[in-house]
This record gives structure tokens, sequence and C-alpha cells, in this order.
């Protein structure tokens, strides 16, 4: 189980660090050249971000917590939370071009990262102390076990909430022979997964984690269940 689970990390690696990362630097911004499937991923996704900014804007004294968005990818959340007036962040990606793209994204958008920390790694290599800690539509790319455990990881990492979204199981993607036809592109080469809503829930809780809220977000060809928990005190 390992090795495979190490092999499917190497090929998100390459093809994040390749062709997937001119898909989706495309799919996650405003070019007209995407595809009626893309397009609507755009949409789900920026719904799915739209509903994290919502959770958090009314939270007290954000420009005083810590941030990490985990699984960063061209810095969808990113620019937002700065926006928003977030003052410490870490972004981290497994593919050093979606960091560089962010970096990239934030200098456009006329935003300090004066107090930002870049970090190109996986999720298992996270380190840190966080108030939040963000993962979003990076699970797909982790069987039901593993996701769990990096659930379990991420919880380990924060000190108030943690807000993960992945593409839920449901009987309907259950039939599908092969969930990548979800995904653009016939060069779409990495596994995609859906996963159990009661085993991510499940690990949380194992960690002293409870839900505060929940969302399901979809599009055509889009589908996320978006979590927040909130460790008991």
């Amino acid at each position: 189980m390992k090795n495979t689970i190490n092999l499917e990390k190497t090929e998100v690696k390459d093809y994040f660090n390749g062709t997937g990362f001119d898909r989706w630097k495309r799919i996650y911004s405003k070019s007209e050249d995407v595809n009626t499937v893309q397009k609507n991923i755009r949409i789900g996704h920026q719904k799915t971000v739209d509903d994290v900014i919502d959770w958090i804007k009314n939270k007290p004294a954000i420009n005083e917590k810590t941030f990490c968005d985990a699984g960063c990818g061209v810095g969808s959340l990113a620019v937002p939370l700065l926006m928003m007036g977030v003052k410490n962040l870490q972004v981290s990606d497994i593919s050093l071009s979606m960091i560089n793209e962010t970096k990239k994204r934030i200098k456009n958008a006329g935003l300090s990262s004066k107090n930002i920390q870049f970090k190109t790694c996986d999720l298992e290599s996270l380190k840190g102390d966080f108030d939040y800690v963000i993962c979003l539509d990076v699970f797909i790319h982790y069987p039901q076990s593993v996701a769990e455990e990096m659930v379990k990881h991420l919880c380990d990492l924060s000190q108030s909430n943690l807000i993960v979204s992945f593409a839920p199981y449901t009987p309907l993607l259950a039939i599908l022979k092969n969930i990548g036809k979800l995904f653009p592109g016939p060069s779409k080469t990495t596994r995609a997964y859906t996963l159990r809503e009661k085993g991510i829930i499940s690990a949380a809780e194992e960690r002293g984690f409870e839900v505060v809220q929940k969302k399901l977000n979809q599009a055509p060809f889009y589908f996320s269940k978006l979590i927040e928990f909130k460790k008991i005190d």
C-alpha cells in the first residue's frame, strides 16, 4: 500500500509540474480557453472558496490568527484570504509550479507576501502550529484510509479550526467506472478518489474536533463536500 501511495504521489507531483499545471492554471483563471466541463469545475471550485471566505470573514480577530492553506494550487484561496486581512499565512503545494503561480497571483493582486511562508511539499510533510488549517479539493488524490490519516495530521497542526473539502462518495459517482471521466482532457493521468464522509468526520473526532458546519457544493462535473471542524476545548 505504501509503495502504491508513493507512486501515486510521484504521478501527482509530475502531473502538476507539467501538463496538469497548464490545464489547472487555465481552469482556475478568467481565461475563455476552457471547455464546458472545465468551466463548470471552475464554477464549482469557486463556490467552495467563496463559502470558506464567508465562514471565516465574521470570525473575531482574523488579522491576528495564523492560517495554513494546505495544497494551495494556484492561490485560489490564498489571494482572497490576504484580501480579507489575513496577515500570517503559510501556503503549501506538492508542485513548485503551483507555488510560483500563487506567488505571481499574490503580486498581481497588489498584495504583500512579507508574512507569507511558501512550502513546496506534500501534506504528510507539513509542519507547524496554526489557528486555521484549510485543505480544499486535495483529498481527491488520497484513498479513504490515507485521507483519514491526513485529516488526523492536519488536526494535529491546528489549534482551533480545520476546514476540508473532498469529493463525497455517492451511489451516482460509485457507478462510474473511472471517476477521472469527470475531469477534462485525455492527459489527466492521476487517480481520483471519492471519500465517505463518515470516515472523514470520525478521523477528526479522534483528534478531538467536532463538526461546526458543512455544505455540499456541486456543479456539472464538480462535487465537493465542505466541512468545518473546531477543536473541542
